[in-house]
């Protein structure tokens, strides 16, 4: 008697994959902070985003993967890279260039999975349970313990705030989108449009606001290799991998996880302490996700003709 595979939504949810997305999107804080000082925001993201693309341009080609079928969903497609990529990363980098700190930006990511619930409803028709909302709660407090520490002598300018908060607007708005309009597209030519348009973004805003100036220090060097390589190529793959996957509310969820793990990474990095508050905060951001993950699975999402 012959039987079914397992279904790619449950081969997923039972590997590795949703830790390591964790792991590596939590070095993006590391070297955003590392890289920052010897370059401008958009010109330091238009500089990561333009090798990405090159690197992903020359797969597809070598590939011969196939192109989106019309120009309609390459809009798309470039639309959802905008969001994800342009509007997320550029609020983010340019919120810690102006005193937000890496504490503080991680404790704004988190706040993501809160907007995906509210915007799951009328952008993807994906109920929310009671439950799911609990563990949402839940994590969000969590979160606000691990970060507290960074607002005990709070000092971003108000303006960096903003930026972070509207960054990730983009993502969560960009996740939703992107599993609604991108569900079919290549992962390799997909991913090549998406960072594309999101250099030009960068590029842009570089020669209007900002030096364009770079100084090529080694440490510039390591953290734009980091980023190029492990976030851009390695994270953002598994997320787009996930998001296809899995429920949204779910993916989301995985970002509550981004400042704790964050905090572990800086302890023996820059020998940051964890105090009492921030292990609780860690458990209730913990018991939080699996309220999320691991509660009665959401019907499968609907896609509209």
């Amino acid at each position: 008697m012959s039987q079914d595979p397992t279904p790619p939504r449950t081969s997923l949810l039972f590997s590795g994959a949703p830790a390591l997305f964790v792991v590596l999107w939590s070095t993006g804080f590391i070297g955003a902070k590392m890289g920052l000082p010897y370059a401008e925001p958009a010109t330091f993201l238009a500089i990561r985003f333009a090798l990405v693309a090159a690197i992903l341009g020359l797969l597809s080609l070598l590939a011969g993967v196939a192109r989106p079928k019309d120009w309609r969903s390459v809009w798309h497609i470039m639309t959802a890279g905008l969001l994800v990529h342009g509007v997320y990363l550029g609020g983010i980098y340019a919120g810690i260039s102006m005193g937000v700190s890496a504490g503080d930006s991680a404790l704004i990511v988190g706040m993501q999975p809160m907007l995906t619930a509210v915007l799951v409803g009328p952008m993807l028709s994906e109920s929310v349970r009671l439950r799911q909302w609990a563990g949402l709660i839940l994590g969000t407090v969590g979160v606000a313990l691990v970060s507290s520490r960074y607002f005990g002598h709070f000092d971003s300018s108000a303006g960096g705030v903003v930026v972070c908060v509207i960054a990730v607007i983009g993502m969560s708005v960009g996740t939703l989108y992107q599993k609604r309009f991108c569900s079919e597209m290549n992962l390799l030519s997909g991913s090549f449009l998406q960072f594309l348009a999101a250099a030009v973004m960068m590029g842009l805003l570089a020669l209007v606001f900002e030096s364009a100036q770079v100084r090529w220090t080694g440490e510039f060097i390591f953290a734009l290799t980091w980023l190029v390589v492990v976030l851009s190529l390695g994270a953002m793959t598994v997320l787009w991998l996930l998001v296809r996957a899995q429920a949204a509310t779910r993916v989301a969820s995985l970002f509550f996880l981004v400042p704790p793990v964050t905090a572990l990474m800086a302890w023996p990095l820059f020998g940051e302490t964890l105090n009492t508050r921030a292990v609780v905060g860690m458990a209730l951001v913990v018991g939080g996700v699996l309220l999320v993950s691991y509660g009665k699975a959401p019907e499968p999402l609907g896609r509209k003709s």
